[in-house]
């Protein structure tokens, strides 16, 4: 398959599970337990339908927006994912230039495998994802890294003081950097483009980490088992609000699911929040962002930004999250796939079809504008 017929995320996920190992490949499809949620987050779009106005008269639109104080050419943007140079050798760096092609925002992860500075002259919105480590010196070192980097917005990760029960990763002995096995060795030699890049190419590690930890970069390790052994499991309010003044700019957290703590986030002085499970990666069974928005928009959309994560996998479901009051929406696996499947080149691919389906399907609701968007236009079954 060329990616000039990858016309949708399908098809880019299929490319994909063609060019990955099987461990690497599950770690990016997969979600936690019986990952109910991970297939709710797309599920919950399809229970909702548009109400199109026609007659319009509308041959142009203008999908841009501002969020968290950034504009962007398009209301999605790359939501922040850890360990891209496993996915392809480019990595972040291919991600960043492509979201800089399409003047959206896009964001590196704290387990980001390139290093902060290294994308810090790319011309389009940045943002840095922070777990917040029992090492605080470690997430000082972070913020103040990105501080100096001149990055836009810091998103503090709220769902993660223990790691999900991933369990395709326990199955497939997938870690961080990849254990060499028998098993994983068979899995490399059936895919030695994936092989020659990763074991040819620069050296695998985590930037932001490895003078802090050797885990993930230099002894293998399962997310999971991160989460559970690194990141400070008593973070609470007072520290998230900590965080939020050494940052002093655009400041979000990532992985409010109720009302009472978005209501939270704008106590602390939060200029947005990711309405967002994980992916499904953390909470089995919990609600989907898209089921959530409603409520959460309704009691703070107008003191803060709120952003839909997750299960977007089409322009419609842009439309809808932002019909019911999202400010933007944004994603991982829409575009880590494509990311997979060939690089910049997929990825660029991947944000080009969604960007035409946005482009297409509000002309076919009749709005000229993101702003004309509304729940008017929405119907749930």
């Amino acid at each position: 398959m060329r990616i000039d017929r990858c016309n949708n995320i399908t098809d880019f996920r299929s490319m994909a599970r063609r060019r990955l190992p099987g461990p690497i490949f599950h770690y990016i499809d997969g979600a936690a337990d019986d990952e109910v949620t991970y297939r709710r987050n797309t599920e919950a779009y399809e229970r909702c339908d548009l109400v199109p106005n026609v007659l319009a008269g509308i041959e142009s639109i203008d999908m841009s927006i501002t969020v968290m104080g950034q504009k962007i050419d398009m209301p999605l943007f790359c939501a922040p994912t850890a360990l891209q140079r496993l996915f392809h050798h480019d990595g972040e760096r291919a991600v960043a230039k492509a979201a800089e092609k399409f003047g959206t925002m896009f964001g590196i992860s704290s387990l980001g495998t390139i290093s902060i500075e290294a994308v810090s002259t790319i011309r389009t919105p940045k943002l840095f994802q922070l777990y917040f480590h029992k090492d605080r010196g470690l997430t000082n070192s972070m913020i103040e890294r990105c501080v100096a980097a001149n990055f836009d917005v810091l998103a503090l990760t709220v769902d993660t003081i223990t790691g999900g029960n991933r369990e395709r990763d326990l199955r497939t002995g997938f870690t961080s950097p990849p254990r060499l096995t028998l098993k994983s060795l068979l899995s490399f030699a059936m895919h030695p483009r994936w092989a020659a890049n990763y074991f040819m190419r620069e050296k695998f590690e985590l930037p932001q980490l490895k003078d802090y930890v050797k885990e993930g970069s230099s002894i293998s390790v399962s997310i999971g088992d991160y989460f559970s052994t690194m990141l400070d499991e008593s973070m609470n309010w007072q520290d998230a609000e900590d965080v939020r003044k050494k940052w002093g700019k655009q400041f979000c957290l990532k992985g409010i699911m109720s009302v009472a703590d978005a209501k939270r986030a704008v106590d602390i002085g939060a200029t947005g929040i990711m309405v967002s499970n994980h992916g499904g990666r953390q909470l089995d069974g919990s609600r989907s962002p898209f089921d959530q928005l409603a409520e959460i928009v309704d009691a703070v959309g107008d003191r803060i930004d709120v952003i839909c994560d997750g299960g977007i996998t089409r322009g419609t479901h842009v439309l809808k999250a932002l019909s019911v009051g999202a400010k933007a929406c944004s994603g991982g696996r829409l575009y880590l796939y494509a990311l997979a499947a060939a690089g910049q080149a997929g990825v660029e691919r991947a944000l080009e079809n969604l960007r035409a389906e946005i482009e297409r399907d509000m002309k076919l609701m009749g709005c000229r504008s993101v702003d004309q968007l509304s729940r008017d236009n929405l119907r749930f079954r």
